[in-house]
């Protein structure tokens, strides 16, 4: 006689939507708590999926709430909308200065929308915890592309998430998992960094305690040591796979997240250690220190980091107008012809190679391409924005708060650090994320939105 899984099935679908509804904060919906959740838990492996999930969550979270415009920070960012739209009529991109207000108008709406799901810190560390999870798909494909050589496409759910992974990384030998490139991998799993090591750090002290508790004859319990064997295994993957990004910018950000996020009680021992790490590498890697110095170090020091770190790949054939530096100098010059509206979103990419004989998309630097694209009052406008909300949410106290708040202000400080020499925010699901992030800044110290 045939058993029937019915009930059985729905006691799981129920128990999983209890779970789901844990540390909903009071102003947001549970429709919209359910699907922000599992929106950014599919973010990294379907920008589709996740991003429909998320929309709905946005339509949830802007319902039956007072008018944003009684909130001094959507203010400003109307501001920097209008200065934005103002600047495409003129703009020597043509249709694109208007197709690129998508990559910044949506998201002003959503720092709005998402923020009453971001309103505790508990709510802030049940998010932080459903991107570390998500992240999960990205180190496995990517190790899987580097060491069995997985080629996509590979479809799930009927092709609602495809994968398209490419054999050997991309570029060769780089890591990029469900990205279409290293360096925006790397700035993926940076960013998940300060959040995955604040996972680990909390399963190690419950463990711990586990170990102190009388109650548990001195043992801990079978499933904390389970989740702590699961928190190392997670850790450790995300730091090989920042390596195996070869992504300079990732690399620095696993070393400035580790101070943040374990806090000031252990910076006695780990400031000087990681001091120590810094110089070595560095003396390692940079021209010009004498080679009774420096031979020795690059025995102790992988080359595949110090020749990384030194540009060896690049030396004596770089073209100079493929430089950052070059970039930047030239996007300067553009400031200079055109600083109130700017060229236009994507501007950049058109006039840089008529001036140099080079491609670039941008130049590399956030703050340097907004005052190219939209102008110099745009730039100074939603850099300070941002700015501002890292420095009120670090005066509320977050920074030196509790372990997931500590990470959440690092997390956010990373992804505003990459941004000074590359541009990860063009990726949707790096630009959601970010969003996320700020909203939930904006959210430390304050009551509840009321209805």
């Amino acid at each position: 006689m045939a058993t029937d899984l019915r009930p059985l099935a729905a006691i799981r679908l129920a128990a999983l939507d209890a779970h789901l509804l844990r540390h909903r904060p009071a102003d947001a919906s549970p429709l919209g708590w359910r699907c922000f959740q599992l929106g950014l838990f599919l973010l990294a492996s379907s920008a589709f999926l996740g991003g429909l999930l998320l929309f709905v969550a946005l339509i949830q979270g802007s319902r039956g709430r007072s008018s944003p415009w009684q909130d001094g920070s959507n203010r400003v960012l109307l501001l920097i909308a209008l200065l934005m739209v103002a600047g495409c009529f003129g703009a020597r991109s043509g249709a694109l200065a208007w197709v690129g207000l998508g990559n910044w108008l949506p998201f002003f709406w959503a720092f709005w929308g998402y923020q009453p799901y971001l309103a505790t810190p508990a709510a802030r560390r049940r998010v932080a915890l459903w991107l570390v999870a998500g992240t999960v798909p990205v180190v496995i494909t990517g190790l899987g592309q580097l060491w069995f050589g997985w080629s996509g496409p590979f479809q799930v759910l009927g092709g609602l998430i495809i994968w398209h992974l490419k054999a050997g990384g991309s570029p060769e030998d780089r890591l990029a998992g469900l990205f279409d490139y290293a360096n925006i991998a790397g700035s993926w799993l940076a960013l998940a960094w300060p959040l995955q090591l604040a996972a680990l750090l909390e399963t190690w002290q419950r463990w711990r305690q586990g170990l102190r508790d009388p109650a548990g004859g001195g043992v801990p319990s079978r499933s904390a040591g389970i989740l702590l064997a699961l928190a190392l295994l997670m850790a450790a993957g995300v730091v090989a796979a920042v390596y195996l990004t070869d992504s300079r910018n990732a690399w620095g950000a696993l070393v400035l997240a580790v101070p943040l996020v374990v806090g000031p009680a252990s910076w006695l021992w780990l400031l000087p250690l990681l001091t120590l790490l810094v110089l070595v590498v560095g003396l390692a890697s940079v021209p010009g220190v004498p080679d009774v110095v420096q031979e020795p170090l690059r025995h102790l020091v992988p080359e595949s980091i110090w020749g990384r770190l030194s540009d060896l790949e690049h030396s004596g054939d770089r073209v100079q107008a493929s430089t950052r530096l070059a970039q930047w100098g030239v996007a300067l010059e553009l400031i200079g012809e055109r600083p109130w509206l700017g060229w236009g979103a994507a501007a950049f990419s058109l006039i840089y190679p008529l001036r140099t004989g080079q491609w670039h998309g941008h130049p590399h630097n956030l703050p340097i391409d907004l005052a190219v694209s939209h102008g110099l009052p745009v730039a100074v406008l939603l850099v300070g924005f941002v700015l501002w909300l890292m420095l009120r949410a670090a005066w509320r106290g977050m920074a030196a708060s509790s372990l997931f708040e500590r990470a959440w202000w690092t997390a956010t400080l990373v992804l505003v650090a990459l941004h000074a020499t590359d541009m990860p925010f063009y990726d949707s699901r790096i630009n959601v994320a970010g969003w996320v992030l700020l909203a939930g800044l904006s959210q430390v110290g304050r009551p509840p939105a009321s209805h």
